[in-house]
């Protein structure tokens, strides 16, 4: 029933996905968690960037800036990060352009969090001499990521399946597999199903750990 999976390395596309969700998972955490620092942010010019980059790269099309990766950054600028073989170069492309649209929706996520958190903890840091950088490092965002772990996990499932757009500039993961198969072979259907129970088995897990994190870490107030 299955013999159309020869020839065809289904669980290395599979794990081109992980890599591409992984990497660029960690890489929007860390901008995001700056975006979201710039945001609440004393200093203006640094809260009108993060509030302008925000704004701007999610009513971007995720398509729209990974094609703009390729076509812009190493074909017209000769950005290539450092790879001289194409599918590397395709590989971190992606993850760029995952990162930059990815870490917008992380940033929204914490300053939520950021607001959950009692303004009164805040002055009390500024009252014993803490900078707003030690504020904000040492007390609201280990406050604000136990608030927000539901809202990060529907980010990272938003990601996982986001990096089937990869396959749009000759990245070889899931997406990209499915659609020279189906080109190749005579069951669409049977195609299908394997590659949906196949991010059906990389999402799911996520939502049920991020699930018991978020109960097992929520803040008490």
């Amino acid at each position: 029933m299955f013999d159309f999976l020869q020839g065809y390395d289904v669980l290395g596309a599979f794990w081109m996905t992980v890599k591409l969700t992984a990497i660029s998972a960690v890489g929007s955490l860390v901008w995001g968690t700056l975006l979201a620092g710039m945001r609440v942010s004393p200093v203006p010019l640094m809260r009108g960037f993060g509030t302008a980059y925000v704004n701007i790269v999610r009513n971007i099309p995720l398509t729209v800036i990974i094609v703009f990766n390729s076509l812009g950054l190493a074909d017209i600028f000769g950005v290539t990060l450092g790879a001289s073989d194409f599918k590397v170069q395709g590989f971190r492309l992606a993850v760029l352009g995952f990162i930059a649209y990815t870490s917008a929706f992380v940033c929204e996520a914490l300053r939520s969090g950021i607001n959950t958190v009692p303004l009164g903890q805040a002055e009390a840091a500024r009252a014993i001499g803490l900078s707003f950088g030690q504020t904000l490092r040492l007390i609201v965002l280990p406050q604000a990521f136990r608030s927000v772990i539901g809202p990060l996990a529907n980010v990272l499932i938003a990601l996982t399946k986001n990096t089937t757009v990869a396959a749009a500039i000759g990245v070889a993961e899931a997406a990209a597999l499915m659609k020279t198969m189906i080109e190749n072979e005579a069951q669409t259907l049977l195609i299908g199903a394997v590659f949906a129970f196949g991010f059906v088995v990389l999402t799911l897990p996520t939502g049920l750990i991020f699930g018991w994190l978020a109960k097992r870490l929520a803040v008490k107030r």
